[in-house]
């Protein structure tokens, strides 16, 4: 509701209890839980009695430039990271926690938005996962801290560390399009001193706005997770920092070598191999299985001889992968 001059309220000026109705009405009722938000705590139902726990946080400066991204935008891509980390243990996602830090000054619609965002990211990636309670607080910095839940449908929880000599190494999702992405903000959207301005969307091509898309709103394959668990995948995990450094994280938990083929699957150019934020599936097979549907073969695991991943026998070396501090600092202003 806007003020008598048109102005829109803040969350300062509204107060905690009537920002927390608001909030409960842009989520409208997608509650599954056995008791869901407005109580201490939910309740949920835990099929087989093991349930997949993550959390993730975006902090406004290493994470998002509100320049950017809308409070949709950051709903949706809070909740899509947090589902792709419960994908990738082959689980099923049943629920989101969210605690919001937010400075007074951020206006109620925004905050709306955001929730709008999460409802729906969960509608569309992960049917039947629903936002059933949290926090709100204050806070200099807009902060957006997610706990996700998520059930084993049925097979135990798919590790990192599983990965065995002689597997097939696969991938499910897209990679390079988010760096391309970010890539693009900071070319072309920073004023002379570096500044983050607002994105012209009319001024991009079809396939910059995809990119874009794939930065601000990524949509992860959140399904493919629990059909790689009954495929029998023997480790996998979610590719967010990078095909190359996490597919060495992966390699370094399961003690084998990563040999990528270039030849294989996809076009895995520099950003698909050295950017970040696409958080597709990566996953290994045993020999002889057939891949799922969805999933693409990029290379095979090895005996540990040396360096964790190669591609084409020579061991990777340089920059690897995201990292925030570093990938973030151009943006800084």
């Amino acid at each position: 509701m806007a003020d008598a001059a048109g102005l829109d309220d803040t969350v300062g000026r509204l107060g905690e209890k009537a920002v927390l109705a608001r909030v409960l009405d842009a989520l409208r009722g997608s509650s599954r839980a056995v008791v869901g938000p407005g109580d201490d705590a939910a309740v949920l139902a835990a099929p087989g009695g093991r349930v997949v726990v993550s959390t993730d946080t975006l902090v406004h400066g290493p994470d998002f430039r509100l320049a950017w991204s809308s409070g949709y935008d950051l709903g949706w891509k809070a909740a899509a990271v947090n589902l792709a980390d419960i994908a990738a243990m082959g689980a099923a996602p049943v629920a989101l926690f969210v605690a919001l830090a937010l400075p007074d000054a951020t206006s109620v619609s925004f905050v709306e938005d955001l929730a709008r965002g999460l409802r729906d990211a969960c509608d569309a990636l992960a049917p039947g996962c629903a936002v059933e309670g949290g926090d709100l607080t204050a806070s200099d910095v807009l902060t957006i801290a997610v706990t996700a839940i998520g059930v084993p449908q049925g097979t135990p929880a798919v590790l990192r560390s599983g990965a065995r000599p002689g597997d097939v190494l696969a991938v499910a999702g897209e990679l390079g399009p988010a760096a391309r992405g970010l890539a693009l903000l900071f070319e072309r959207f920073r004023d002379a001193a570096g500044v983050p301005i607002a994105v012209d969307v009319e001024a991009l091509t079809a396939p910059e706005r995809a990119d874009l898309s794939a930065q601000l709103r990524p949509s992860p394959p959140i399904g493919l997770g629990i059909v790689a668990a009954r495929a029998g995948a023997t480790a996998m995990m979610d590719v967010s920092d990078g095909l190359l450094l996490d597919a060495t994280r992966l390699a370094e938990a399961s003690g084998v070598t990563l040999d990528l083929d270039l030849d294989l699957g996809p076009d895995l150019d520099d950003a698909a191999l050295r950017g970040g934020e696409d958080h597709a599936l990566l996953a290994c097979f045993p020999r002889g299985a057939a891949l799922p549907t969805g999933f693409v073969p990029i290379g095979r695991a090895e005996e540990r001889a040396g360096a964790p991943v190669t591609i084409a026998g020579s061991p990777v070396t340089g920059h690897l992968g995201w990292d925030p501090h570093q990938d973030w600092d151009a943006g800084r202003g």
